[in-house]
């Protein structure tokens, strides 16, 4: 079990008595999604979530980066890896950039993906999960 407090602003650890650094507005600053073929990704992602992405070759690897292209917020991109077998990696949950969470999940199979929960109600919005074309597990959401 663990405890804690804040003193002057630094949150102490009072099972350990060692100061911890303050929580960051977002623990999540970025996410990649390994996939087997950038633009079959890219295409499904693309129609499914309804938003822009391009492509960056600046790097070791060319990526697809998903969203706005300032990447401002945030996002994240598709690279060339290898995706963990079917429905068992991390689940990232990305939003739709327009429309409604139906439309976007209608638009999952068409693209090459599968639909595998039902909608579920949180009190941030409502997601369903799905699989990408490789297999990747990801939260459809919307608020």
């Amino acid at each position: 079990m663990l405890s804690g407090g804040v003193c002057d602003g630094v949150i102490v650890n009072t099972t350990w008595k060692t100061p911890m650094l303050q929580l960051p507005e977002n623990l999540a600053v970025w996410f990649e999604i390994p996939v087997t073929d950038l633009e079959r990704s890219r295409a499904f992602y693309e129609a499914v979530l309804a938003v822009p992405s391009y492509r960056d070759n600046t790097g070791p690897n060319p990526v697809i980066n998903l969203g706005r292209e300032d990447l401002g917020g945030i996002s994240g991109h598709l690279y060339p890896g290898k995706p963990a077998p079917k429905g068992t990696g991390n689940t990232v949950h990305v939003t739709v950039g327009s429309g409604t969470l139906e439309e976007a999940l209608a638009r999952v199979v068409p693209a090459g993906g599968e639909v595998v929960s039902p909608v579920i109600t949180i009190p941030p919005g409502r997601f369903a999960y799905c699989l990408d074309p490789d297999g990747n597990s990801i939260g459809i959401f919307t608020r």
